[in-house]
Formats: structure tokens, C-alpha cells, sequence
């Protein structure tokens, strides 16, 4: 549902997203499950003792949310949740969407069409051309041009499309400027376009983090370009996400010869479309079949089971987990109990730390 929130909505909801062992699907599964925030927060300590948690569960101070708050306001960001009606359409359509985004600029930009450009951070200056006059291209026909901020061809995806709409996504807070030789870049971004990230702000971004900002990457856009990429690549990453959002993806081609073009030399031989140039792209998203309207947003459960039923099939559900992610729906039918049951369960096993909910509906071990 989409709602607007008071300011101490607001921060009830912040703090729940900021909770240990809260991520998207379990931010997700907890509104639906109780409504509002406030409510969520009371029943999270009962919920993480029933799935086996000793020790308290780190639920953040209303005076920690408050100076997240107040830092964000000192650098003239905005806090937008998934609830609210300004929330980028491109994110709301993502199962689940981030529960909050900070944005920083113009946060327009967020909901207008879209590419991601990303590459290898040590490009070649032939890549680095190529991604440069892509984004002017994507930049003159109108879409906004999405990439992280990063050395190579991220930075030069920037420097394309300043002039006409980017967004830089980021894996620490919203004023975690990295590398630091983009400082000037960040400054521009901010004034031209828009820096947006899932964390709070002064957070230094560490290796978990990049994930969640490619995932975010992927989300705002309706198509990803991989310009350079080794196999073992965050790019490739990307990628991925995009093609399980339903995003479109094409990989620049490169010489067998070039380490960097091994990645997106893959990516086209798995079926990922061939970009040489902006008609390449435009040509794909003539397929695109849109986002899914975004009233669908926390939509309220039918009521869950009672306690007793869900304390049945708990551990059962706990033995099945392993460290290779499942499908919730296999782990249903693999605990021959109701969807509501193993699902309520599963919340509890997360919050306690026993299990991992994770986007595309997976599930695995904590």
C-alpha cells in the first residue's frame, strides 16, 4: 500500500530497516505481516527468541535514528521509504524494494527511463572512451544514465551524461566519497544529478555493501551495459541482478587477447545482447516489457498461523536449510506445512541470525 508517514512513522519505520538481521525480505514479510512499524519493532524480541536467539537483538536507539536523521538534513539529502508515493517507480517494482533510500540532488531523475553503464574499474581508455560517448548518446535520446561511481568506466559513464541526467549509486552512506579523486565528480553529481545509496549517511562502505549497491544499480534501470569486465568481476554481478529483474542486458564486445573482455565476451555467449553503439540498446529496450505498477507496495497478508503452529515446524524448517540457497518454495513443499507457517518461521530463524533471506525469493542457512 502506498502511505504517506508521520515523522514518527518515519522513524519507526527507519529503525526496523536498521535493525540486525533486517534485511529487504524481512523488513517485507514483517509490514505485511503487522501493518506498521511500530508494531513490527514491539514483537521483534519475542520473535527472535522464539527462532533461537540468546542474546538481545540489536534493534537501534531512537536516538541513533534521530542523528541519521539529522546528518542526512545537514547535507540536504532526502530520506524516501518504500511506502511512499515519491519511492522511484524502478525500485517499488523490485520483490522486495529497499525498505528506504537516502537521495541526494534530484531525486527526479530516480523514476525517469533508464540505463546502467558499469565496467571494469581499471578500463582501458579505449573503454572508458566507449562508455563516455555511450552515456552522451543514452544522455540526447532522453534516459538517464546509472552507474556507481567507481574508477574506469564508471567514472566516465558520469562524465558523459552529467550534462543531461546520472545517478551514482553508492555502497557506504550518501557522503562516502570513493575514490577519493572523484571528489569533484561526487560534487557535480550531486548539483546536476543524484547520488543515491541504502545506507546511513557517514557509513563507509565495506565489501557486503556492494552487493546491495548493485542491486540498486540494476533496479533504477531498464537496461545494463557491461562495457569491460574480467570473469571474476562486481560488474558481472550486476548483470545477474539485472537479468533476474527482468532487466534488459547487453555486453560490450572485446579482444580474446584482453583480460577485460572476458567477462562481457561470457555475458554475450550466454545470451546477453551485443552493444556496439546507442541503436544496439535502443533496439533492446523495445522489448522491455515495463515495471510492474507500484500500488502493490507492502500490500497487507492474510492473517499468519497461530504461535503453536508455527513453533511445530520451526526446527523442521531449520533442518533444511543449508548454505546453498533453495527457493522458498521448494523449502515449502520440502516442510510439507503451509506457505503462512514455514514463512513465519522463516522470519523468526532470520531475525535469530539462523537463516538468510535474500532477493529472488532464496533462502539458505544464517
Amino acid at each position: 500500500m502506498i502511505r504517506a508517514l508521520t515523522d514518527a512513522a518515519r522513524r519507526d519505520w527507519l529503525r526496523l530497516a536498521r535493525t540486525e538481521n533486517v534485511g529487504p525480505v524481512t523488513f517485507q514479510q514483517l509490514i505485511s505481516r503487522y501493518g506498521e512499524a511500530s508494531l513490527a519493532l514491539a514483537a521483534l524480541p519475542d520473535l527472535a527468541r522464539r527462532g533461537g536467539r540468546v542474546s538481545p537483538l540489536g534493534i537501534p536507539p531512537l536516538s541513533e535514528i534521530e542523528r541519521e536523521l539529522e546528518a542526512g538534513e545537514a547535507l540536504g539529502a532526502r530520506l524516501i521509504a518504500a511506502c511512499e508515493a515519491d519511492f522511484p517507480a524502478p525500485l517499488a517494482a523490485l520483490d522486495p524494494p529497499p525498505p528506504v533510500i537516502w537521495a541526494r540532488g534530484d531525486p527526479r531523475l530516480l523514476s525517469r527511463p533508464a540505463v546502467a553503464i558499469v565496467g571494469a574499474r581499471v578500463a582501458s581508455a579505449g573503454g572508458q572512451r566507449f562508455a563516455r560517448g555511450l552515456a552522451a548518446d543514452l544522455g540526447a535520446a532522453g534516459m538517464v544514465v546509472i552507474s556507481g561511481m567507481a574508477r574506469g568506466v564508471d567514472g566516465a559513464a558520469h562524465e558523459g551524461s552529467l550534462a543531461t541526467g546520472t545517478v551514482a549509486v553508492l555502497g557506504g552512506g550518501i557522503d562516502d566519497i570513493y575514490p577519493r579523486e572523484h571528489r569533484d565528480l561526487y560534487d557535480r553529481i550531486v548539483h546536476q544529478g543524484c547520488v543515491v545509496s541504502e545506507s546511513a549517511p557517514g557509513r563507509t562502505a565495506t565489501a557486503k555493501d556492494f552487493p546491495r549497491r548493485n542491486r540498486l544499480i540494476s533496479g533504477l534501470s531498464q537496461a545494463v551495459v557491461v562495457v569491460e569486465a574480467e570473469l571474476r568481476s562486481g560488474s558481472l554481478i550486476t548483470a545477474r541482478l539485472a537479468a533476474e529483474q527482468g532487466r534488459e542486458v547487453l555486453a560490450v564486445p572485446g579482444s580474446p587477447l584482453d583480460p577485460r573482455a572476458r567477462g562481457t565476451n561470457d555475458l554475450i555467449r550466454q545470451g546477453a545482447a551485443l552493444c556496439e553503439g546507442i541503436d544496439d540498446v535502443l533496439r533492446a529496450l523495445e522489448g522491455f516489457g515495463g515495471f510492474r505498477a507500484p500500488e502493490r507496495r507492502f500490500e497487507p497478508a492474510p492473517p499468519t498461523a497461530p504461535d503453536a503452529e508455527v513453533a511445530a515446524v520451526r526446527e523442521r524448517v531449520a533442518a533444511l536449510l543449508s548454505p546453498t540457497p533453495v527457493s522458498r518454495d521448494d523449502l515449502i513443499r520440502a516442510a510439507g506445512a503451509p506457505a503462512s507457517i514455514v514463512l513465519a518461521a522463516l522470519v523468526e530463524l532470520a531475525l535469530a541470525g539462523r537463516a538468510e533471506l535474500t532477493s529472488g525469493g532464496l533462502v539458505s542457512s544464517g
